[in-house]
């Protein structure tokens, strides 16, 4: 019995991983069609990116709900159906001639998209969490998942750069249909093998929460903070790659001045930001079993500012050769050094997630779905920090705009050294 368990399990993590892979494959694909239709609407760069984490808002709660009510596996297929009609809608903005009606079918996919990862996402994280027992190893098979989450995440970019390649008025998303093609193929795909396979539902062996209960997951201190930081994180995450690219995509004087073929660089080096996300996260995995989730935070946390503020202060004139592919090969491409910092910073929130999470919902027991659900909901950070960069970005340069960043990352310092401590543990969770 304990060894078909053992079977089950191993399934259903390779399964969740999976799974992960498909978050970043969606989400990943925002900022390079951002720099479609930044070309033509100068506001627009990261609205995709705002409709896809803005759906975290409303469907975090329900989706922790839909956990509790129906489970772990039948969530995650309405998540993968809603995820294909997303697609499709973005499939058909494809068609139309650039312009506003074009721009908000497009936006319509992002949106409904969004509400397909955040189901995700709330079914993928707690069962990790969960099959690893909590504690440092459920943090190691989150960073573990995570991993495969940064290679779908290192690709997307890299492909839908490829595809673009020099930015101009022409441009459309005509060029990126192959990508949204294989898109609507692995959702299919992922749909069936989902399916067939046997997942366990973690959720069914808690007791269930007493409707006249006073206490909530919102009763829990370190979560309600671990809320914040997961806010912050995921703005972090997003808008450094992605006011990367588009810096290192702005073909005039007020940005790299890269020049022609400035939105395959941009693409290349952004790419390598989640590369390093995979990385770090592959050393995590190996790390987790011995380092707690509350030091790595914080060493990973600070030592962020740090590459950011060596960032803010080098001149753009200071070049490097950064490593990237284009035009079907690696090649070595001339960047500002700055980016070389901002790149590296993939290292440190590679580990930010999974670490966040872990601290966040420990010790919760039946308030763990119910925590889930609320902490997705505060993903929609990767809509609204990136896009209030985005805004200082085009007020007091790309570089300055990572201030922000800084802030955001300097809360998350906080959290993990002193934020995550369970301090109501008089609360009966079992």
């Amino acid at each position: 019995m304990e060894t078909k368990q053992n079977k089950s399990n191993i399934v259903a993590i390779i399964t969740m991983f999976f799974m992960f892979a498909m978050i970043s494959f969606v989400t990943n694909m925002a900022a390079p069609f951002g720099n479609i239709w930044k070309t033509h609407y100068e506001w627009s760069g990261m609205f995709g990116n705002l409709m896809n984490f803005a759906a975290y808002l409303f469907m975090g709660i329900p989706a922790g709900k839909l956990l509790i009510k129906i489970g772990y596996k039948k969530t995650a297929l309405i998540a993968l159906v809603v995820g294909f009609v997303g697609i499709a809608v973005q499939f058909c903005s494809s068609y139309l001639p650039i312009g506003m009606a074009a721009l908000v079918v497009y936006l319509l996919g992002a949106f409904i998209c969004g509400f397909c990862v955040c189901m995700l996402n709330t079914v993928v994280n707690p069962m990790l969490n969960t099959l690893g027992g909590g504690g440092n190893k459920g943090n190691q098979l989150i960073q573990t998942g995570g991993a495969l989450n940064s290679l779908a995440g290192t690709l997307t970019p890299l492909l839908a750069g490829a595809m673009i390649g020099t930015i101009t008025k022409q441009t459309a998303m005509a060029q990126v249909r192959p990508l949204l093609t294989i898109a609507l193929v692995v959702f299919a795909l992922s749909f069936l093998i989902l399916y067939l396979v046997a997942i366990p539902e973690p959720a069914a062996s808690r007791s269930k929460i007493d409707p006249n209960d006073k206490h909530s997951a919102w009763s829990f201190r370190h979560l309600v903070f671990g809320v914040v930081a997961i806010f912050f994180y995921v703005g972090i995450e997003v808008g450094i790659p992605g006011e990367l690219n588009f810096y290192l995509s702005s073909p005039d004087a007020s940005g790299a001045g890269l020049g022609e073929g400035a939105a395959v660089i941009g693409g290349a080096i952004a790419a390598v930001y989640w590369l390093l996300m995979l990385v770090g996260r592959l050393t995590s995995s190996a790390l987790s079993s011995k380092i707690s989730p509350k030091a790595q935070l914080a060493f990973v946390s600070a030592l962020a500012i740090a590459f950011i503020a060596v960032a803010i202060f080098l001149p753009a004139s200071i070049q490097v050769n950064m490593p990237g592919f284009a035009n079907g090969h690696f090649t070595m491409m001339q960047v500002p050094m700055c980016a070389l910092f901002l790149v590296l910073c993939g290292l440190c929130t590679s580990l930010m997630w999974g670490s966040i999470f872990n601290l966040a919902v420990e010790g919760l027991g039946k308030y763990t779905e119910q925590a889930s659900g609320i902490f997705m909901m505060m993903v929609v950070g990767g809509g609204i920090m990136p896009l209030l960069q985005d805004f200082l970005a085009r007020h007091i340069g790309y570089i300055n705009s990572y201030w922000l960043v800084i802030g955001m990352l300097a809360y998350i310092l906080w959290y993990a050294l002193f934020g995550s401590k369970n301090v109501n543990k008089d609360i009966k969770v079992d």
